[in-house]
């Protein structure tokens, strides 16, 4: 197997349809780009983060999303863009979450990222919401 370099960036892009089986798609592939990349020990995190901006971009859209990985200067950068241009509700602690049944998404991904946020996109295209994972 060739020597992998971590200091060559690389951006994978995955249009996904409005339908429920889209998260665990998006979760496996993000795992197997990770591994094939030398960063299975992101994984388990990532994989949460892009779950939970995937979740939300299913569950508050009718439409189409898409899940974006990049790395670059061993920062592993996850974005879920949707086509509703409200821009998400900011997330409680999760220790106020505890008991809540929903909407513990966003919190558990600001508690989980290094760096967070989102922004809704010009002429009313939707949004994108993004995350940023040290790779220290």
């Amino acid at each position: 197997m060739p020597e992998i370099d971590l200091a060559e960036p690389w951006q994978y892009s995955l249009s996904i349809p409005h339908d429920p089986r889209a998260v665990t798609v998006c979760r496996r592939t993000l795992r197997l780009v990770l591994t094939l990349h030398g960063l299975i020990r992101l994984a388990d995190t990532a994989e949460l983060l892009a779950t939970e901006l995937i979740s939300n971009a299913a569950l508050h859209t009718e439409g189409p999303a898409l899940l974006r990985v990049r790395w670059s200067t061993g920062v592993l950068r996850i974005g879920a863009w949707d086509a509703n241009p409200e821009p998400p509700e900011l997330p409680g602690t999760l220790s106020c979450l505890t008991d809540a049944e929903s909407g513990r998404g966003l919190a558990l991904v600001r508690a989980c990222a290094d760096l967070w946020g989102g922004q809704p996109l010009a002429s009313n295209r939707g949004k994108y919401v993004r995350c940023e994972l040290a790779a220290a």
